[in-house]
């Protein structure tokens, strides 16, 4: 028995020198006074995040929390009251565990001697989806490719395509299209790669081949916030007559917008949704992740900038396309306009004219965190009802969303 104990020590010291992981801590936390839990915690956590009230650790829905303080800290979760935190030993460290929903970020500050302490917007808290499961293929990305642009003269921009391991080259595959899409090269960064690979695996959506785009850039000069920023069609006919040619070339996609979607974040989130609002027939399900419906590339009597987008969706004529949609209440204000009241707006707009939408409003700023986190849900609800021997559907809006009011504005914070 004393052997066993000194061996499961052995153990635990050894995975505290490799960076402890979760379940690491779990087993050791049962000995809380211990000096090797005290370590583990500081190596896992970052000893000075937990002196700055900043750290945390999470794996699924469970986290740890620990912060040092000299009298015992309460800890916040979405402004609400936690379970009390517990003293390691003797020492001025103090932890808990706690389950937190997935599927979404949460943000979590202390009150220390009655003063609020560090804290952290935007911890996202990921579900199953967005694990790698055993006995799921891994899909392939390809090398990252140059386009050169004529329509942007002098632009040129990278780009990756990532192929399930369902892809049937006899058989056209949906696809998807981000913006931004450097951002997903890495696996383990956004988890896109591990999401659509699960989700295919199962079922549960079409096999879909996403193509990452990345902004262009013009010698020396960015073009990012005109690609994206800009309310017109330039950025609709890059993608259909330049760079999905490419791609077409090498890949057998389907060319119907019932099969294709895109997404992106902040002004890629406007410019997917722009995409299918200009050519509804390319597109027809849309992603768009705290997206920039303001004023960035306005420029008054010459071209509209994303600020117009809700009145041009009560004015002017139905599109058919499928909308969602996420922000968070800390969302950007700025001489650009208020990212959150707009994106409140823009979901109103399209409830007033029965788009099939869907709002996801959470309390996070302008971070990747929420929408990483929903993936999956994002995914099952755009591509909900798909039919491969279908090439085109009307979309319409769910019964669930019909009884719903609209959104209402309620300052909280004066």
């Amino acid at each position: 028995m004393q052997k066993t104990a000194f061996l499961l020590v052995l153990a635990a010291a050894g995975c505290v020198a490799q960076t402890p992981t979760l379940a690491t801590l779990k087993e050791l936390s049962k000995r809380p006074a211990s000096a090797e839990f005290e370590q583990a915690l500081k190596t896992a956590l970052k000893a000075p995040n937990i002196q700055k009230g900043t750290a945390y650790l999470g794996e699924g829905p469970d986290f740890f929390f620990a912060v040092e303080a000299t009298s015992q800290p309460e800890l916040y979760i979405d402004s609400e009251k936690s379970a009390a935190l517990k003293r390691v030993g003797k020492s001025n460290l103090w932890f808990t565990e706690e389950t937190l929903k997935t599927g979404r970020s949460h943000g979590f500050y202390y009150m220390i001697a009655d003063a609020k302490f560090g804290g952290q917007t935007d911890v996202p808290s990921f579900g199953p989806e967005s694990y790698d499961k055993p006995g799921v293929p891994h899909g392939k990305l390809s090398e990252k490719m140059v386009f050169k642009s004529h329509l942007y003269e002098g632009m040129e921009c990278n780009y990756w395509v990532y192929t399930p391991a369902q892809y049937n080259p006899s058989t056209p595959a949906a696809l998807f299209v981000w913006q931004d899409g450097q951002g997903l090269v890495q696996r383990e960064g956004t988890r896109s790669q591990i999401v659509f690979d699960n989700l295919i695996a199962e079922g549960k959506i079409p096999v879909i081949i996403q193509v990452y785009i990345q902004p262009g850039m013009v010698g020396a000069k960015a073009m990012r916030s005109i690609e994206y920023d800009s309310v017109n069609d330039t950025y609709a006919r890059f993608l259909r007559d330049e760079i999905l040619p490419e791609v077409y070339k090498n890949y057998n996609i389907r060319k119907d917008g019932y099969s294709r979607a895109l997404g992106g974040g902040s002004s890629g989130g406007i410019c997917a949704f722009n995409v299918a609002w200009q050519q509804p027939d390319q597109f027809s399900r849309v992603l768009s992740r705290i997206g920039s419906f303001t004023s960035i590339q306005w420029h008054p009597g010459e071209l509209d900038g994303g600020n117009v987008f809700p009145f041009k969706i009560r004015k002017e004529e139905k599109r058919n396309i499928r909308v969602w949609l996420q922000d968070g209440s800390e969302d950007l204000e700025n001489q650009f306009g208020s990212w959150p009241l707009q994106n409140l707006q823009m979901a109103n707009s399209l409830k007033i004219r029965d788009y099939d939408f869907h709002l996801s409003f959470g309390n996070g700023t302008h971070n990747g965190a929420h929408g990483n986190s929903e993936l999956p849900q994002e995914l099952l609800w755009l591509w909900r009802d798909y039919d491969p021997a279908k090439t085109e559907q009307t979309y319409t809006m769910e019964e669930s969303e019909k009884k719903l009011p609209f959104f209402r504005v309620r300052p909280y914070n004066r």
